[in-house]
């Protein structure tokens, strides 16, 4: 049942004092009989109408606290809550558990997440993505359907790849504050491959040991995968990025002397390539296996 309003209480108090009888002030302040007799008995024992406090665990936190934990975690958002926890003691304990500053956090709407990664753009960056998008705006889909978009990816082979958390609210995903910067493949426990895509036709998947150079990638890459694509398909046109072993000066003669056709691409501009959701499809396959894997 429902607790009698305090201010019943008083009332209730009153009519007792008054001469009523216990059920009448229960029919009165219309509540069960039991509550006004407890409430009659309470003020005998304590000189008060109150509810006594309850049974219970206490809160570990004060409100100040908790204001605390928020704030520090909103001044930085990759801060760990069990560095929060070492340095903030309890109201009955000399620390804190670093779930008690994870339920804080929860209680303030801040939630641990994975960053959204983003790239480094500097403003030359940004204008030559823009004019690039300028300059194919009005390209349709049959103009899109003959590219063979192509890209190498770094896929982590074990599940302790330095993965980090930012505490964020719900609308605040792609705020600058909880996204992390990425700027190039890092990394050990991992196997870069390379493959390319278009809308009706793909390559093999081809595994690179070690690292890619401009030579590798012209004999590894495009002498035995790229050219007798396109071959077959001489309306096709290459894209691929501005890495210096895409943009070699061998690799742009090699191409020129076989009529390769070459998408321009700006820089910084993975978000761009449709083949990126393929890989984002293969690395989820690959971290959702039990056993890690030993390749691919």
């Amino acid at each position: 049942m429902p607790r009698v309003p305090a201010h019943l209480h008083e009332c209730a108090l009153g009519m007792l004092q008054g001469g009523m009888r216990t059920a009448d002030v229960a029919r009165a302040i219309n509540c069960n009989v039991r509550t006004v007799r407890r409430l009659r008995q309470r003020y005998r024992e304590t000189g008060r109408t109150a509810y006594r406090p309850r049974s219970g665990r206490p809160r570990v936190t004060t409100p100040a606290q908790d204001r605390y934990i928020r704030t520090s975690h909103l001044r930085d958002r990759y801060r760990m809550a069990t560095t929060t926890a070492q340095v903030t003691p309890g109201t009955h304990n000399p620390s804190i558990s670093a779930q008690t500053v994870r339920n804080r956090l929860r209680e303030a709407g801040l939630r641990a997440c994975r960053p959204v990664v983003r790239q480094v753009l500097t403003r030359h960056h940004r204008q030559q993505r823009r004019l690039w998008a300028q300059t194919h705006r009005r390209w349709t889909r049959q103009d899109w359907q003959k590219v063979l978009f192509t890209d190498e990816s770094r896929l982590c082979l074990t599940r302790g790849d330095g993965r980090i958390c930012v505490y964020r609210r719900r609308n605040e995903r792609y705020t600058e504050a909880c996204t992390l910067e990425w700027d190039r493949f890092g990394g050990g426990g991992s196997v870069m491959v390379w493959g390319g895509v278009s809308q009706h036709h793909r390559t093999e998947l081809v595994v690179i040991a070690g690292n890619l150079n401009a030579v590798r990638y012209r004999e590894d890459i495009l002498l035995p995968h790229v050219v007798p694509f396109l071959q077959a398909h001489p309306d096709m046109t290459l894209q691929h990025d501005n890495a210096t072993s895409h943009t070699a000066r061998s690799v742009r003669d090699f191409l020129q002397d076989r009529n390769v056709s070459v998408l321009p691409w700006p820089a910084k501009s993975p978000d761009l390539n449709p083949i990126e959701h393929i890989w984002d499809l293969l690395d989820r396959r690959v971290r959702a296996k039990a056993i890690p894997p030993r390749n691919v």
